[in-house]
């Protein structure tokens, strides 16, 4: 059975760093390029970030520089580290899973599994 259980997510003041996690089971990790969506209130999910089985990783613009994603095919988990955290980067965030190989960029249609999401709320 796959499985992506995302974690870390809660609430920080706006400055603040997060670091979420998404543990993956039922599928082999190493081959699969993991990607981290969002989904604010009353908008639809957008793509954070991604990073493909080589450990290449892209962003969008609004989060380049400050997010970063990792990944540890031992511990089938992959990370996402965000820092310098806005109001504006407050949403559920969702981990999905791609059979390589994967584009240049992490792409919500084309993800085959999807984590139930772990809320990041960013105070100012």
């Amino acid at each position: 059975q796959v499985q992506l259980v995302e974690s870390g997510g809660g609430s920080v003041q706006s400055g603040g760093s997060m670091k979420l996690s998404c543990a993956a089971s039922g599928f082999t990790f190493s081959t699969h390029c993991m990607g981290w969506f969002r989904q604010a209130p009353g908008q639809g999910r957008q793509v954070v970030g991604g990073i493909d089985t080589t450990g290449r990783t892209n962003f969008i613009s609004d989060v380049k520089g400050r997010f970063t994603i990792s990944r540890d095919n031992a511990k089938r988990t992959v990370y996402l580290q965000m820092n310098r955290l806005d109001p504006e980067d407050t949403a559920m965030y969702y981990c999905a899973a791609e059979k390589a190989p994967c584009g240049p960029i992490a792409l919500e249609v084309t993800m085959d599994y999807w984590g139930q999401g772990t809320q990041v709320t960013v105070s100012s």
